[in-house]
């Protein structure tokens, strides 16, 4: 399985990215997609979930009106549209795919999702 994110970049405040996660070697349309972001010196944080389907999101506090993520089963592409970045948002983000087939709701744990991209890095200036 490989997932391979893209989209980071340097922006300033206030404007918006578009992350991209494509994903092989799994059958993409039956497992829930996570995106989660590590700052320097802190811990990996579940940031936008999305079930199998795409009927069903989980955000976290800091994502919440702010972030959208989607999914194109078609494609086998995880979205992760960010407006109104902030300083604070600055990370490596990851995609990351759900452990369990066809499995319903949305994961926020890390150990809930067993194969991760490489990360793309998003860095927002004050």
């Amino acid at each position: 399985v490989q997932l391979q994110a893209s989209g980071g970049g340097l922006v300033q405040a206030g404007d918006s990215l578009r992350l991209s996660c494509v994903v092989s070697g799994r059958t993409f349309s039956m497992y829930a997609m996570g995106w989660f972001r590590q700052a320097p010196g802190k811990e990996r944080e579940f940031v936008a979930g999305i079930n199998w389907s795409g009927s069903s999101t989980v955000y976290a506090d800091s994502a919440k009106g702010r972030f959208t993520i989607s999914r194109d089963n078609a494609k086998n592409t995880v979205y992760l549209q960010m407006n109104s970045l902030k300083p604070e948002d600055t990370a490596v983000y990851y995609c990351a795919v759900d452990r369990v087939w066809g499995r319903n709701g949305v994961r926020v744990q890390l150990y809930e999702y067993d194969y991760w991209g490489q990360g793309t890095l998003v860095t927002v200036s004050s």
